[in-house]
């Protein structure tokens, strides 16, 4: 059923692409936000690497899954500086060739949100894979103590059912492959319940982002 809710939303979710990358800069378009909650230069890094769903289309700061997992780190003593490096509209083609400017530091913590985009433009998901791969190799290759974490998506079946049912498949191969941690499915309980997305049907709501970050902390905390 969940599922089927999200393949409902198919047509809207044809329309990411256009309102993904028209953000203006108070939509935290420039993909650098560091968590004013855990700001110390000299705390391990987490780094989170994504699209609009990691930047927080639509949404203050505060209100972001990377913000809220500083909450619950800082709740939990646990000391770290979490960085937000989403950027609106990124592919995994993109996302790669941004990668090196937020390797300056070491990252304790290097998590993976790319694809969607690449989902739903009906990019060969061979090349979605490789470059997923390539990011964490890259990433593995500077700094080999990084944990390495892949958050998996879905897509709605807009192109057709067996590219729908690969490109689910590609976030376990890479995982698999690369031995990376793997979140199953980033918006688990979020997907397809409007009362948890903007109107574009898409984004969530500050109120979905809470749900997205006790997804992520579930993985998360036993790594740190």
């Amino acid at each position: 059923m969940k599922n089927n809710l999200i393949y409902l939303l198919g047509g809207i979710l044809l329309l990411f692409n256009a309102c993904a990358g028209s953000e203006t800069s108070s939509e935290k378009s420039t993909g650098i936000i560091e968590n004013s909650i855990s700001d110390s230069s000299e705390k391990p890094i987490i780094l989170f690497f994504g699209n609009s769903l990691t930047a927080g289309y639509g949404l203050d700061e505060d209100e972001t899954f990377p913000y809220l997992i500083g909450g619950k780190l800082e709740q939990d003593g646990l000391e770290y500086k979490v960085v937000n490096a989403g950027l609106s509209g990124d592919t995994s083609a993109s996302g790669l060739s941004r990668l090196d400017w937020f390797l300056e530091e070491e990252p304790a913590v290097f998590v993976l949100e790319l694809g969607a985009n690449d989902g739903l433009r009906g990019i060969d998901l061979a090349e979605t894979k490789s470059n997923l791969k390539s990011i964490l190799t890259k990433v593995r290759s500077k700094y080999p103590e990084t944990v390495l974490i892949l958050a998996g998506m879905q897509i709605p079946p807009n192109m057709g059912p067996e590219y729908t049912a690969r490109f689910a498949e590609i976030y376990p191969e890479v995982a698999q492959e690369e031995q990376v941690y793997l979140i199953p499915f980033l918006l688990e309980g979020v997907a397809g319940d409007p009362d948890l997305n903007l109107p574009d049907g898409i984004h969530p709501t500050a109120e979905g982002q809470k749900i997205v970050a006790a997804t992520v902390w579930t993985h998360l905390k036993g790594l740190l």
